[in-house]
């Protein structure tokens, strides 16, 4: 705490003696909502402290749930009830030995075992927000498979973060086979992506290799993740927001504020080019690198989500300060809250964007998208990059 340069554990709570102010209702700080199990690992812990799920849950599920959030926070509370289930469901003999990409592909026994009840809590199910299954795992040295916490961080060689479809729909799996393909397109286009070249998809599941988790010569380190939403003060989910404010957040707390505002607009000009409607407030975050800079974590949740069945809208706009809801590039950009000459420096960055937009189509057919959603993306493509030219 009386380090010259003490990390918060939010970067909106800065260290200081005085408390923080509490405005408006008495409610859990907007970045506890980022460690809140949602989704299947959500439910996993309902189930197991016997509880019917309701909204004012968010403590009762912290102290269960984050003891193995995404990012560098853990709750104390939550560390202790994982031992305690851990005891009550230890792992089937030769369980430390982990599994093969191909084991847990086919679903084979040893895999199933492995990520019991117990391994479903180890392997961070519940410390990964979103519908879709996610996974947790940790690669040793031989390249076999762990459940996160079940394996030592002496032994731990490379991070990952499985995924599969949110359903078993054709269109769901078409959704996580092209998601691959769209990261390779937004890094061709100068997205910030990371380890794209071992992103793989293989047996219907999506590989990831984590950005949160570094690596070296003294063990593993966690790097701070902290969602949009929380720099924006979002305390809940589902609350109303507008790109504007999560872009207003990024600023505050940015080190470079200009270029990651740059980066934050040219990642909605390809979500809405390439349609991916998924654009909620905590599919936005950034981190916090060893040396102490804070900028937009590599790409994520990038995908054609306009496929999916249960119709995904943006949940997310640029809008005035009216609250008018805005489409064309150049009023959002005159909307900004940022000085004119940065506004004119983004205006010719975007310009000299367009034509990186106008061959999309070319891109994606390189980077291995499917025909079909090729196809279904040209009219959204020729949209924004007409509207970037125009700047």
């Amino acid at each position: 705490m009386f380090s010259d340069d003490p990390w918060p554990i939010s970067l909106a709570l800065p260290v200081g003696f005085a408390p923080p102010r509490l405005d408006g209702p008495l409610r859990a700080p907007a970045f506890l909502y980022d460690l809140v199990p949602q989704g299947r690992g959500r439910r996993l812990l309902l189930q197991l402290l016997g509880r019917a799920d309701d909204d004012r849950l968010v403590l009762p599920l912290l102290l269960a749930g984050a003891f193995n959030p995404v990012g560098a926070l853990r709750v104390d509370q939550a560390v202790d009830f994982y031992h305690a289930q851990a005891q009550l469901n230890p792992p089937a003999p030769g369980a430390e030995e982990g599994f093969t990409r191909r084991q847990l592909g086919e679903r084979s026994d040893n895999v199933l075992e492995h990520l019991s009840t117990h391994a479903l809590l180890a392997s961070g199910s519940t410390g990964v927000q979103g519908v879709s299954p996610k996974y947790l795992l940790t690669e040793d040295a031989e390249g076999r498979l762990h459940a996160d916490m079940a394996l030592p961080d002496a032994r731990a060689r490379r991070h990952w973060l499985v995924k599969g479809p949110r359903n078993a729909s054709a269109e769901d799996r078409m959704v996580l086979r092209n998601e691959a393909a769209y990261l390779r397109v937004a890094a061709a286009c100068g997205i910030r992506v990371h380890a794209v070249d071992q992103v793989l998809h293989q047996d219907n599941l999506l590989h990831l290799p984590r950005f949160d988790r570094l690596v070296g010569p003294d063990g593993v380190q966690r790097l701070h993740q902290e969602s949009l939403a929380s720099l924006a003060g979002l305390a809940g989910f589902g609350l109303p927001c507008r790109l504007n404010q999560l872009l207003e957040g990024l600023r505050r707390h940015a080190t470079d504020p200009q270029a990651e505002t740059l980066e934050f607009v040219r990642r909605d000009v390809l979500n809405q080019a390439l349609r991916n409607t998924d654009n909620h407030a905590r599919n936005h975050a950034v981190q916090r690198l060893p040396d102490g800079r804070v900028r937009l974590t590599p790409l994520y949740d990038f995908a054609p989500m306009f496929l999916d069945p249960e119709l995904v809208p943006r949940s997310t706009h640029w809008a005035n300060a009216a609250g008018r809801r805005l489409h064309a590039w150049s009023e959002v950009l005159d909307t900004l809250a940022v000085a004119d000459d940065e506004r004119e420096e983004l205006r010719k960055a975007l310009r000299a964007f367009a034509p990186v937009v106008g061959q999309l189509p070319e891109t994606m057919q390189a980077q291995g998208v499917e025909a079909a959603v090729i196809e279904a993306c040209r009219a959204s493509i020729d949209s924004q990059a007409k509207q970037l030219e125009a700047l």
